[in-house]
């Protein structure tokens, strides 16, 4: 039996009893109950498949410890199907999980819409939706999540910009229960057909996106310093990101861009052959410098690399120029999360490269007094982080905050696009 088909059936056991259907729990007062943000890169919403057909919502927290054991693996993308490692090993104090509504719930606006939406799965088109399903069928949809396609076995699901998983609190202190929170702007419904349209015979559903939750009051729009680069860089989801102003500075390089619905979306995670391509377009704005970087290549840089992947051309050009390397297995694993630190050994070899360019020495000359992190020090980054953090703050704390730099965490593209910046102008000066 495949390890696929005995995940299956053990989560089908663990939650027979448990339908993405029971009625959630009835909302709390805002007073009593508050949330609080939770790292992105360590939750996980996924659709675990059942035998008797349908789908059921699992959530995964990943529990930050030094003997830290990964709650689960991630494969592909569009979509990104998931292999539950925590049914590995004893799970306890290293991974949280929701099974049903008592461990999760909707929350819009400050306010706990658990008495009065449910949380379910359903197919659409090509992919598997998460929506808040309203008591009064009346009402529309609330789309939160989508897993951009369809696979065998346990799918991850992408929420929607401008939701975040939180943490509910009670008086300051975190709670088990896990929030799939949005502020109430740009809301995405999936829209019933009108009476009208239904006696014209049009039965059809479609998702919308409507300026504001229904009968929530958005909050009120930051007030916005036009000279501001986070503005001027037309985004509307950086306002209030910490690094909107390099976020900014690194789209008008031209290492890095936004996405067609004007949004950058700064905490989506990075993959290994995306930061390929951003150290390799950043090489190329340097001036008087000659890359010589081939558009196609006529063999697989690596087992799973073809050649006419997107990606592989820069990643052969970039392994023959030792920017980056496999894994000891032969790999290269283009679709892979790239962890934090794996993220500065490929910006310290571009920064290396950047000095060489320009014929000056590769040494990377620090700039201003190291960070001591607290969590890298027997980490095989740990010198490297050490390096980076002295070299224009390439390596700096998780959110900027902090002495923790989180080497095995995934690079978001915010992130990311600050510390290829700072590794770039670094190298330039």
């Amino acid at each position: 039996m495949s390890q696929a088909t005995l995940s299956k059936k053990m989560w089908a056991i663990a939650l027979a009893s448990i339908s993405c259907l029971l009625p959630l729990r009835p909302a709390q007062s805002q007073s009593i109950f508050g949330e609080t943000e939770i790292d992105p890169n360590n939750m996980a919403a996924i659709a675990v498949p059942l035998n008797s057909g349908g789908y059921n919502l699992l959530v995964v927290e990943q529990l930050e410890r030094p003997d830290r054991q990964e709650c689960w693996a991630e494969t592909g993308s569009n979509p990104t199907t998931v292999e539950p490692l925590l049914l590995n090993f004893d799970f306890t104090g290293f991974c949280r999980r929701s099974t049903d509504s008592n461990g999760y719930s909707m929350r819009v606006g400050g306010e706990d819409f658990g008495q009065s939406h449910l949380l379910r799965i359903i197919p659409w088109e090509n992919e598997m939706l998460l929506v808040a399903t309203p008591n009064v069928n009346t009402q529309d949809e609330i789309v939160i999540g989508r897993t951009n396609g369809l696979a065998d076995g346990f799918l991850k699901f992408n929420l929607l910009p401008g939701w975040e998983f939180t943490r509910r609190t009670f008086e300051d202190r975190p709670l088990g229960h896990f929030y799939f929170s949005s502020n109430g702007r740009q809301i995405a419904i999936i829209k019933k057909p009108t009476i009208d349209e239904l006696v014209a015979g049009i039965t059809g559903r479609s998702i919308v996106t409507l300026d504001s939750f229904p009968g929530i009051e958005p909050p009120a729009p930051e007030t916005t310093n036009p000279d501001d680069p986070g503005v001027a860089a037309g985004f509307t989801d950086i306002s209030g990101d910490i690094y909107r102003n390099e976020i900014a500075q690194a789209v008008n390089v031209g290492f890095i861009a936004g996405f067609n619905d004007n949004t950058f979306r700064p905490n989506d995670v990075l993959t290994r052959e995306q930061l390929v391509s951003m150290a390799i377009e950043g090489l190329l704005t340097i001036p008087n410098t000659n890359l010589n970087v081939p558009t196609q290549v006529a063999s697989d840089p690596y087992p799973d690399v073809a050649a006419d992947r997107w990606s592989a051309a820069k990643i052969a050009w970039a392994r023959a120029n030792n920017i980056v390397s496999g894994y000891p297995d032969g790999t290269f694993q283009p679709t892979q999360p790239v962890t934090r630190a794996e993220l500065l050994a490929i910006l310290r070899r571009t920064a290396e490269y950047a000095q060489a360019a320009q014929g000056r020495p590769t040494t990377l000359v620090a700039t201003n007094n190291p960070v001591a992190f607290s969590d890298t020090a027997t980490h095989w980054a740990g010198a490297l982080t050490t390096q980076m953090s002295a070299f224009c703050r390439v390596a700096s704390p998780l959110n900027e905050s902090g002495d923790r730099f989180f080497p095995d965490t995934a690079s978001q593209r915010n992130y990311a696009a600050a510390a290829t910046l700072r590794a770039l102008q670094c190298s330039t000066r």
